[in-house]
């Protein structure tokens, strides 16, 4: 009889019992039974876990080696300092073990998709996810990389390789409760400790990716024109409300504005009594983008402060602030000024600037902040993505050229694959021998000339006279609505199912769904090749597991039939609604069975 290393009063699917740890096993005995119900040999012991100090319940969760959900046991000796003295020892004594089991495990050779961490791991978990854990270090000399044998079972290790841990649980919690289908099957599956939550991830990183690169993305500036519009509130008086935004969106608009805060506050000005003249002066009505700002100026007291600060309108022919010539010539709209010498060479009436002077303050107004929007994100040099570096080698005309205009290439197109393809392309032939030897019929103009014309008579009048029936456009629209209303129908009504019913068929297809996914993702694996990938041993467990749960769908099904037939609702259309499913599940079974005659026997659909 081996040796008995420590006991403890623990339970175990909220079962009491008595918790011991031998030189061979660790195993736990139901109270009123002497054969154990649990017994786990200490070599397939992986990975540790245990509650935070001070927590309800006394906690300890093991993890074994191809069982990433482990066995969860709760001490329950009163006083809970004894729980918790009870739960110290079995922790050591288990820390120890997996430590053996590790270091026996690197001896041998690793297998090639099998990676040595050089530093050690920390498994640190919670059995609850929203209480922290309690870590406990244990020496890496082998711990697989792969995510199907994470150290951290409950799914704290990152998902995408790389990634931060909390920031990865972050993402993923993100994208649960974007989508509530994919949280409801979470909750269904990883939380009831069917799948682990690297499986459930498994083949899902394209969404975690998704979800990182929206928020790494960067908002841009505003396109709007910074333009404040006054609020009339009781009273008749106007108001504008200031924020630190605005704020900072004038000065960054109007540098003028900035220097006269600059040069004014504190000295001459408060800060509110600068922003109330601003807002009456000449100078914020000449920064207003409307053409009617203008007319307003006449109408403004003029301010001794802000009126040195008034510039001369832009509304020259040519605008004051010079700009840079533009050198490449695809987007340069003088660059066809010459080409139409034979008709002349004037100006368009888009091209002729200051037939409406009012208009060029407020047009070069939006052109300088289009201007400061593309260098805010471009930057404020020429780059690449503005314009061709000179010198580059290129002629004029490969700068114009448009790809729009080039000849496509000629295309192979789809090879399409043919039966019999001889005999088609003989056939082919043959038409077109036997049509040459066909004489052809001369044709004389004159005649067809006059029959043309023969049948064209009078055809106002049979115009007038055509009549089209209604009832060949009745009956298309009305086979359009019956055809929209049978789809809504289809998604709307549940055949006559109570609500209850409906949502645990939904369960289990969703949940046989991604067992099939996760099936066949072990069986078929995608041909990548990376440290990560699971290794052929990981993969045939999972395959195991995954056709073990398959297993039992038709006995589900039988079951949600039941159920039907009890609330008084047709198990037919059960069946019926479940039938892709279990045709889908008995061709994975049938395909598990085929490449592993030995289980065949274990994997059927009664």
């Amino acid at each position: 009889m081996p040796a008995i290393a420590c006991t403890a009063k623990a339970s175990y699917k909220k079962q009491l019992g008595t918790l011991e740890l031998t030189d061979t096993h660790l195993q736990w005995t139901q109270d009123g039974k002497k054969v154990p119900s649990v017994k786990i040999p200490l070599q397939d012991a992986a990975s540790l876990f245990c509650s935070k100090e001070g927590a309800p319940q006394v906690r300890l969760k093991l993890g074994l080696v191809n069982d990433d959900a482990g066995h969860n046991f709760t001490f329950s000796s009163e006083p809970q300092t004894v729980a918790l003295t009870e739960r110290e020892t079995f922790k050591s004594e288990l820390t120890n073990v997996i430590s053996r089991n590790r270091s026996g495990a690197s001896a041998a050779p690793p297998p090639p998709s099998v990676a040595t961490p050089k530093a050690p791991m920390t498994a640190s978990t919670s059995l609850s996810p929203s209480k922290p854990s309690t870590p406990v270090t244990v020496p890496a000399s082998r711990a697989s990389v792969s995510r199907a044998t994470s150290v951290a079972s409950d799914g704290r290790a990152p998902i995408i390789p790389g990634a931060d841990a909390a920031s990865d649980f972050r993402l993923r919690k993100k994208v649960l409760m974007s989508n509530p289908e994919l949280l409801a099957l979470h909750k269904d599956l990883v939380m009831t400790g069917q799948i682990t939550e690297s499986e459930f991830w498994e083949g899902r990183e394209h969404l975690l990716l998704a979800q990182a690169a929206a928020e790494a993305q960067k908002r841009g500036r505003p396109g709007q024109l910074v333009d404040p519009r006054p609020q009339t509130v009781e009273g008749g008086e106007v108001k504008i409300v200031i924020t630190p935004q605005l704020v900072h969106d004038i000065f960054e608009e109007y540098p003028v504005v900035a220097k006269a805060y600059s040069e004014n506050v504190p000295s001459k000005l408060s800060e509110a009594e600068f922003w109330k003249r601003y807002f009456q002066s000449k100078l914020f009505n000449a920064h207003r983008a409307s053409i009617r700002s203008s007319a307003t100026q006449h109408v403004v007291k003029d301010d001794p402060i802000f009126d040195k600060y008034l510039e001369k309108d832009d509304d020259g022919l040519e605008p004051k602030r010079p700009r840079e010539e533009v050198a490449d010539l695809y987007i340069s709209l003088g660059a066809t000024l010459e080409d139409h010498a034979e008709t002349g060479n004037e100006k368009d009436i888009t091209m002729r600037a200051g037939r409406q002077r009012g208009v060029l303050p407020l047009i070069r107004k939006f052109n300088d902040h289009s201007e400061r929007l593309l260098n805010s994100t471009l930057g404020e040099n020429p780059s690449l993505k503005r314009r061709r570096v000179e010198g580059d080698g290129q002629d004029n005309f490969s700068q114009i050229e448009l790809e729009d205009l080039r000849d496509p290439e000629s295309s192979i197109g789809i090879f399409l694959e043919m039966q019999d393809r001889q005999r088609y392309f003989e056939g082919q032939l043959m038409r077109g021998v036997a049509a040459e030897q066909v004489p052809a019929q001369p044709v004389d103009i004159s005649v067809a000339h006059v029959d043309f014309r023969r049948e064209l008579e009078g055809w106002d009048a049979r115009f007038n006279q055509l009549r089209l029936e209604r009832k060949a456009a009745d009956a298309a629209l009305l086979s359009m609505t019956q055809n929209v209303t049978a789809r809504l129908d289809t998604k709307t009504k549940k055949n006559g199912l109570p609500a209850a019913l409906f949502r645990q068929l939904t369960t289990c297809q969703t949940a046989a769904n991604e067992f099939l996914r996760q099936f066949w993702g072990a069986m078929c694996p995608p041909p990548v090749d990376t440290p990560f990938a699971p290794s052929l041993a990981q993969r045939s467990a999972k395959a195991a597991k995954m056709a073990s749960y398959l297993a039992g769908t038709r006995e589900k099904v039988d079951a949600l039939v039941r159920v039907a037939q009890v609330e008084g609702a047709d198990g037919t259309s059960v069946e019926v609604a479940m039938k892709p499913v279990l045709e889908a599940v008995e061709r994975a079974l049938a395909f598990y069975r085929a490449k592993n005659p030995s289980k065949a026997t274990q994997h059927k659909v009664a």
